[in-house]
């Protein structure tokens, strides 16, 4: 792309002193990694390859299914029984290809974790289930990855970042995963759409202060409530 072809379309974000042409080249280089491309993961795909974002590796195993489209907002009718990743391609190529889409259409588990996540500078863990959450988490600290979290259900939501240089992780907070089947989940309890469109924003607002070397503030959970609109933080 041309130099006048970026500040034409990035305009807006360059325009922003703390980000300027310096912040916007630390975009077009990162290597961010998206784990999940359903409800958390859409907000993130969309926002990151709309800000130009240099390779943006998304990993899911599920086929879109039409119960999806409430909150996985990359998705439509088309897209229904494809899988998430190939849905997830048609998207990001339509809204900017010169993002370097990778789809990795694997269930992520200790056998590929590592080789997964590697090549990536920050990770972004929209999954769900804990297995795969705490086995994210474990990795990334032994690799020495930024863990950008994010969790939704019914009305709440919860965000944090885990392993930024050298910053807490996620056992710090929850030392050992609960049982899944007792966590309740987007099946069991629903989530409205606009949830994970909220919390996904918001892990893709600090993925982008990360690239961009912007403060951002670690060792603490934030728990958004929609439905009594109430947002906490809570230092761990």
């Amino acid at each position: 792309m041309k130099k006048e072809d970026v500040f034409a379309r990035y305009s807006r974000q360059i325009f922003v002193e703390e980000i300027g042409l310096e912040g916007q080249k630390k975009i077009q280089a990162a290597k961010v990694l998206m784990i999940g491309a359903g409800g958390l993961g859409s907000p993130v795909i969309q926002y990151l390859a709309a800000a130009g974002v240099g390779t943006l590796g998304v990993a899911d195993f599920d086929e879109v299914e039409l119960h999806n489209l409430n909150r996985q907002v990359i998705h439509n009718e088309h897209t229904v029984g494809i899988p998430k990743t190939k849905s997830a391609a048609r998207f990001v190529e339509n809204l900017n290809h010169q993002v370097k889409y990778i789809g990795i259409e694997e269930k992520i588990n200790e056998a590929n974790v590592e080789e997964i996540l590697d090549p990536y500078d920050i990770v972004i863990d929209g999954s769900d289930n804990f297995s795969t959450r705490y086995l994210v988490n474990d990795t990334c600290v032994k690799l020495k990855k930024t863990l950008v979290y994010g969790s939704i259900y019914g009305f709440s939501g919860q965000i944090a970042l885990f392993n930024h240089n050298g910053s807490r992780d996620l056992r710090d907070l929850f030392p050992e995963p609960p049982f899944d089947e007792d966590i309740p989940d987007c099946d069991r309890l629903g989530v409205l759409g606009a949830l994970p469109g909220i919390i996904g924003s918001m892990m893709a607002m600090q993925t982008l202060k990360i690239i961009a070397d912007l403060p951002v503030i670690l060792n603490q959970l934030t728990l958004v409530d929609t439905l009594n609109w109430r947002f906490q933080t809570v230092d761990f």
